[in-house]
C-alpha cells in the first residue's frame, strides 16, 4: 500500500478505486485490482 499526499492522482488511474474515510484516514481501495491501494493521514 502506497501512502500519497494526493489521492486524487490514485483514484484515477482506474474506474474501480473507491476513496473510503476510515478512524481519521483516508484511503484508495479497489476490490478488481489489489494493486491501486492508497493511504493518506
Amino acid at each position: 500500500m502506497k501512502i500519497r499526499n494526493s489521492l486524487k492522482s490514485a483514484k484515477m488511474r482506474d474506474k474501480n478505486c473507491r476513496v473510503v474515510r476510515r478512524k481519521g484516514r483516508v484511503y484508495v481501495i479497489n476490490k478488481q485490482n489489489p494493486r491501486f491501494k492508497a493511504r493518506q493521514g
